[in-house]
């Protein structure tokens, strides 16, 4: 069973932030640690705001109402999965079965469908002052992915990091891939494209057009896609994987992204790959404290197994069986000038 699924202690810290269509109520849980303040809400494990002390504005994407995620904001700051990312012509073969999913992107499966993690209400197990543990199940046949699946997310802001630790088990093997779909925006000016980004990544996964990888994992050097020394994203449209390993491993630093103001952030994970999205979609949304956001608005570094790697053989392995033990942990170090880190 995952941790934190044992019946926990829940301590107060939960407000109702708004309801869904069907009248069930989204709560908010604030979490406070020693400098860092998050609210997570109960639709989708989601970071709805995160703060740093001394830095007047949001550290992430948010938006004041359940309408909001499930609309124009959609994913913004939500555990996704059970397939985090692409499945293309929404079908894998896993021992020798064909599995129809139901696709929502096209062709294709995105972030484990309509119905997935991001669009469902989790319980909360576990609360204390600077972490919460919220569960989910999503039953056999779920989308059309086989097993029972059930996880575990335990989000916690203890000293200057969000702390994102993702368990699960399934009753059968399943392809499983989670991530936290957070945008972040480290100064506020309303257009990450400024940001100055560096990956721990010498390669890269080429898509078609509609974002499935076609296969190639081809080297970043010479190319948009090498950020091997920190630069200003740009606008060369991203929203591509970069392979940090050929497998998942320990936890350890992969990605550094400052804004222009100073505040800086260090991702760390145990995850294979991690996708770059610039966040052009956004268009005019109302967001946290009066913000509308446009495009660009932030940037999405979402730690990952590799997209469509259930129909590729090549890629990190993706199948959870029964028995097995699967975490999945991220860290976001958060820094102003003159900290050192």
């Amino acid at each position: 069973m995952p941790e934190g699924r044992e019946r926990g202690t829940v301590t107060g810290g939960i407000d109702v932030f708004d309801h869904l269509p069907d009248g069930r109520a989204v709560q908010a849980i604030r979490l406070r640690g020693p400098r860092l303040a998050a609210t997570v809400l109960t639709l989708g494990a989601t970071v709805q705001d995160l703060r740093l002390d001394g830095v007047a504005h949001p550290l992430v994407l948010g938006f004041p109402t359940a309408a909001a995620y499930l609309g124009a904001g959609l994913y913004s700051g939500a555990i996704v999965g059970r397939f985090a990312n692409r499945i293309g012509g929404a079908r894998f073969t896993l021992d020798g079965i064909e599995h129809r999913l139901e696709a929502n992107e096209g062709r294709n499966l995105l972030h484990g469908g309509a119905d997935g993690l991001h669009a469902r209400l989790w319980q909360v197990v576990t609360l204390r002052e600077d972490s919460v543990t919220l569960t989910a199940t999503l039953p056999d046949g779920h989308m059309g992915f086989p097993g029972e699946l059930r996880i575990a997310a335990t989000l916690s802001v203890p000293g200057d990091a969000l702390e994102i630790e993702l368990r699960a088990e399934a009753d059968a093997p399943t392809p499983l891939s989670l991530a936290h779909h957070g945008y972040f925006t480290l100064d506020g000016h309303g257009d990450s494209r400024g940001h100055r980004l560096r990956l721990a990544a010498d390669h890269y996964l080429p898509v078609d057009d509609a974002l499935i990888p076609m296969g190639e994992i081809a080297p970043v050097a010479g190319t948009d896609f090498d950020f091997r020394t920190a630069r200003p994203i740009g606008d060369a449209g991203y929203d591509h994987n970069f392979c940090l390993s050929p497998a998942r491993g320990p936890l350890r630093p992969v990605a550094w992204l400052e804004g222009q103001d100073g505040v800086q952030m260090r991702v760390e994970t145990t995850e294979p790959g991690l996708q770059l999205y610039d966040g052009r979609h956004f268009a005019g949304v109302p967001g946290l404290d009066g913000r509308v956001y446009g495009p660009h608005a932030g940037v999405a570094l979402e730690t990952q197994g590799w997209p469509d790697a259930p129909n590729r053989p090549g890629f990190p392995p993706c199948i959870l069986r029964p028995g097995q033990d699967w975490c999945a942990r991220t860290r976001h170090v958060f820094l102003k000038s003159g900290q050192s880190g």
